[in-house]
């Protein structure tokens, strides 16, 4: 496992609105340590039995919190992730999207400044299935195993992680970065992470179109590793100029193609699956 552990300590910033509600409730459902919850204003509340603060440093202070996810509306998570910063916490988890660039920017750069890993934003956050999950990765699609997932799409994650349950093989962790052109923890530290990981002996790296994030892992990263990476690239079709999906995914004057970027991972040595059902395939030939 990487980043979610049994020494995850959660809280939920905006846990009374309509979405940290609901998927707190998800959360605690499969395990997750959430300990408390952050909405300036409704301390003394409570949301399925987990206490309400009005700021994260409370929550630091009397739990020991570690890692925060974030379910705030967009002009405010800004200000929702620095505060999370600034009390101390080590992970920071923004599920919201529509964060504006120049947001995304000052949270990512302030977050390396101080040490802090951040996920996303505009991401399913991440699932671990010995202990739970920070986001919104459905639980009932994942089983205990050895098989780490990166990825820029929470459908396409969903999507490969349902496949390779029904072949039989489980996962360690499940991380999805973002699908923004600005996201905080990319494919290279995440690799870096799931090389470094016990539990986990083989790596599932989801991309699409747009941007060299791809390009850039399979050179400085992929060719380095010794645990086998497959590799999937959603947008093969993709008309140039056309944004698919994600913000970020999009072909401009013929960079960032899915081409481009399959042929970077092969080079880098990484296992390419054409189509998703290639990919359990892939897995057992390997491992």
């Amino acid at each position: 496992m990487i980043l979610l552990d049994e020494n995850t300590r959660a809280v939920v910033q905006g846990i009374t609105g309509n979405q940290g509600r609901f998927h707190t409730q998800n959360m605690l459902e499969c395990k997750t340590n959430i300990v408390a919850g952050v909405t300036p204003g409704k301390a003394g509340q409570d949301v399925y039995g987990i206490p309400v603060y009005d700021t994260v440093l409370e929550t630091v202070e009397k739990y020991d919190v570690n890692a925060s996810v974030i379910f705030i509306p967009a002009p405010f998570v800004k200000d929702a992730a620095y505060e999370a910063i600034d009390a101390g916490i080590e992970l920071v988890t923004i599920i919201t999207e529509h964060v504006p660039i120049q947001d995304s920017m000052d949270i990512v750069s302030y977050g390396k400044k101080h040490g802090v890993n951040i996920i996303g934003p505009n991401t399913p956050g991440l699932a671990s299935p010995k202990v739970g999950k920070l986001g919104i990765i459905p639980m009932n699609i994942l089983k205990e195993g050895n098989i780490g997932m990166i990825s820029r799409s929470g459908t396409l994650t969903y999507e490969i992680a349902s496949q390779l349950t029904i072949s039989g093989h489980g996962q360690s962790t499940c991380v999805g970065i973002g699908g923004d052109p600005v996201t905080g923890l990319r494919y290279i530290e995440v690799l870096e992470m799931f090389e470094k990981d016990r539990e986990t002996d083989a790596i599932i790296m989801v991309g699409e179109i747009g941007g060299n994030a791809e390009e850039n892992a399979a050179e400085k990263m992929v060719s380095k590793m010794k645990k086998p990476v497959i590799s999937y690239i959603a947008g093969q079709s993709a008309p140039e100029g056309k944004r698919m999906g994600h913000a970020g995914a999009i072909i401009e004057k013929g960079v960032g193609t899915a081409k481009s970027k399959m042929e970077a991972l092969e080079n880098s040595g990484a296992y390419v699956a054409k189509r998703i059902s290639d990919i359990p395939l892939i897995l057992k030939e390997i491992i």
